[in-house]
């Protein structure tokens, strides 16, 4: 980690929201955002069009498809953070090569991992409007998931508890777990 990449004691976080479709990813990540005072980053609006496509017709998304869509991910929260800014990401991240990848343009992102179950994330994905992914996918969801493990820097949180609460317990553990200064 560079000089520039390191966070600073009191430095603003840099936080993706990750979990399987359904789990709260964007409404929680821009509630964090805004207790936080921090930038929100939409990772459905950075998708390129051949992926929502792709999803739109019930077609699951593989790593191949995934990489652009996480380098762009990884450039927005790494483009906040490199300024000072603070930035909550709201991006899948299922698996920990993608966790890998996001932390390879900032090495000091966290991660708050929305844990649910395949029924909850279902029913919540097919009643949503306006969004392209069918419930019809969320089996490839939880078909790639792998959970943060004990070595990531990750909060693990039951996405069917309000978002308030949820917010609070992130703040709480961000605010715990800060750089110290050095």
């Amino acid at each position: 980690m560079t000089s520039a990449e390191r966070p600073r004691a009191g430095a603003a976080p840099a936080v993706v929201v990750m979990g399987v479709a359904g789990s709260g990813k964007s409404v929680v990540g821009s509630a964090l955002a805004r207790a936080l005072d921090s930038r929100f980053v939409e990772g459905d609006q950075l998708q390129p069009p051949e992926n929502v496509a792709r999803m739109a017709s019930g077609l699951p998304l593989n790593d191949e498809y995934r990489k652009g869509w996480l380098e762009a991910v990884g450039r927005e929260v790494a483009d906040a953070a490199s300024g000072g800014e603070g930035v909550v990401a709201a991006c899948s991240a299922l698996k920990r090569t993608y966790r890998d990848r996001l932390r390879t343009h900032w090495p000091a992102t966290r991660f708050l991992y929305l844990m649910l179950d395949k029924e909850t994330s279902r029913r919540r994905v097919a009643t949503r409007k306006g969004h392209f992914m069918p419930a019809t996918l969320v089996d490839s969801q939880f078909a790639d998931l792998e959970p943060p493990m004990a070595d990531e820097d990750a909060m693990v949180v039951d996405a069917t508890r309000p978002v308030e609460d949820i917010v609070a317990a992130a703040r709480s553990w961000l605010a715990a777990n800060a750089p110290a200064a050095g």
